[in-house]
């Protein structure tokens, strides 16, 4: 019997963290959008942070105009509130 490997720990965001980020534009929306800095609270925390595709583990923003904006966790920062 083949053991598997224990999750790894949790995200290093919540929910309700405040923080800033670099948007994430996916490769094929790069000829019409830009990436660029943001910072609100965190809505959702996506997949892959518990190390399956970490690099591409990714979080929900909403910003202060109430839309919200896509970022990879290596491109959030956590602001002091």
């Amino acid at each position: 019997m083949t053991r598997m490997a224990s999750p790894s720990p949790r995200s290093p965001y919540a929910v309700g963290d405040l923080v800033a980020a670099v948007t994430h534009v996916p490769p094929g929306q790069r000829g019409r959008e830009l990436p660029m800095q943001v910072s609100g609270r965190i809505v959702q925390v996506g997949s892959g942070w518990a190390g399956v595709d970490a690099d591409q583990a990714y979080v929900w923003i909403r910003l202060a105009s109430g839309r919200e904006a896509l970022a990879l966790m290596k491109d959030v920062r956590k602001l002091r509130e």
